[in-house]
């Protein structure tokens, strides 16, 4: 299936005037407060969101899988997919792919796919946490930490295979999660364990082409695990520390204790210039995969106030890998999709709101309640108008949920497809 211009044209007719009207309104109330709507406009046209190759079709749980009708059962359909995203909001111009589970069979054709949907290939994502057919070792035990060198180099080799493929296709960042861990106390030796895995990543960062990105995931717990090796963004950033200067932490909202401070450990990264990837969801227990925004919207735009400060004051620090890791266990998984493209543009362009002169003003004075309240000023705003005028002006879908349903995206691509068609990997 592909959206074409013509027919998100006619769905916009029936958006514009409100969306002008109320558009003109936010713009003279913005502009009183010295903000200039059209500047922030164009920031959020300019952002894009990579959307990752496993989140295209539904996920699951410990017991069970409900599948999607119509999910994409090859690469070339997650590719097609993600334009469908692409073209229904102009947020998502990127895809990241999970290796093995998405191999190109033909590289230059899935280049120029990517090229006629209007996609860049991100990050690519290793993957040591499963078995494969065929493999000589296996990870029951960890990979990059193991203490078989044999597991080890297994594992280091495919990473580097990983990063040869993303290079055929433009890539330039390899991103390297871990479910190394134990479950239960003397399993293993905390400290050789660490040693092990930090001279595993050393070897794959050394064997990245000189242009990459290197990026290291951190999560504290897996279910039933007593530790994992890689437990927080110190842990991470000690590990990028060793392996060089291009080798960083990446960030998952997902994968922190209940009640983490993520925005300071976001400001902090920034700080020493070692934030590399950031990946977007919400939970309310841990790692729940939730569509973004849909728990703590607030704590989003603390999160995104120190992005925005970071990106502005921060020249060191690279200019992040955004992506979405969410799994759709109910929804459809592109209207979720579509939802989270819609929160992180909210967060963001509140955050571009926030009066950062008059923020360090209170903030020398101590003038703590002038500093909540203009952190929230900028948060109660409704910024929907210029979310949906970035999207009109890049030519996608000033409605974009709207406009899926009404195109019946999904009856059209279960159709294609066949209802029990089953997304690769999951």
């Amino acid at each position: 299936m592909q959206i074409t211009s013509e027919q998100l044209a006619d769905l916009n007719r029936a958006e514009f005037t409100t969306l002008e009207a109320d558009y003109a309104y936010l713009e003279d109330k913005l502009g009183q407060r010295g903000v200039d709507a059209a500047a922030v406009v164009k920031q959020l046209e300019a952002f894009q969101v990579a959307i990752p190759s496993w989140a295209l079709g539904a996920g699951g749980t410990r017991f069970g899988r409900f599948g999607t009708p119509g999910e994409p059962a090859t690469l070339e359909d997650k590719m097609d997919d993600v334009g469908l995203l692409h073209a229904l909001t102009a947020t998502a111009g990127a895809i990241s792919l999970h290796i093995p589970w998405d191999i190109p069979q033909d590289y230059e054709g899935i280049r120029q796919r990517a090229k006629s949907l209007g996609l860049v290939f991100d990050a690519v994502n290793s993957n040591t946490f499963q078995d494969q057919a065929g493999q000589p070792h296996s990870y029951r035990y960890g990979s990059l930490c193991h203490s078989d060198p044999e597991v080890r180099q297994q594992a280091i080799a495919h990473n580097i295979e990983v990063a040869r493929i993303g290079e055929k296709l433009g890539s330039e960042s390899l991103t390297v999660w871990l479910a190394d861990g134990i479950n239960f106390p003397g399993q293993h030796n905390f400290q050789q364990a660490l040693d092990r895995t930090a001279d595993s990543l050393s070897q794959i960062y050394r064997a990245l082409p000189e242009s990459w990105k290197l990026f290291i995931e951190y999560k504290p717990y897996e279910p039933n695990f007593y530790s994992t090796v890689i437990q927080d963004w110190g842990t991470s950033f000690m590990l990028a520390e060793h392996c060089g200067p291009r080798a960083y932490t990446l960030v998952d909202l997902g994968h922190h204790l209940p009640n983490t401070n993520i925005e300071q450990i976001v400001a902090t990264l920034m700080y020493r210039g070692k934030l590399g990837g950031f990946h977007f969801n919400d939970s309310k227990y841990g790692d729940d995969d939730l569509t973004v925004g849909s728990i703590k919207p607030y704590a989003l735009f603390l999160i995104f106030n120190e992005l925005v400060y970071g990106m502005r004051h921060n020249p060191d620090n690279p200019y992040p890998a955004w992506m979405i890791d969410a799994s759709h266990n109910i929804k459809d998984p592109l209207e979720d999709l579509i939802q989270s493209l819609e929160a992180i543009l909210e967060a963001y362009a509140k955050a571009l709101l926030i009066d950062q002169p008059a923020l360090q003003e209170a903030q020398r004075a101590h003038d703590v309640v002038r500093c909540q309240e203009l952190l929230q000023d900028a948060y109660r705003t409704d910024v929907r108008p210029l979310v949906r005028k970035s999207r009109q002006q890049a030519g996608a879908a000033i409605n974009p949920l709207g406009a899926y349903r009404a195109l019946e995206v999904r009856r059209h691509l279960t159709g294609e497809r066949g209802s029990e068609s089953r997304a690769t990997g999951l």
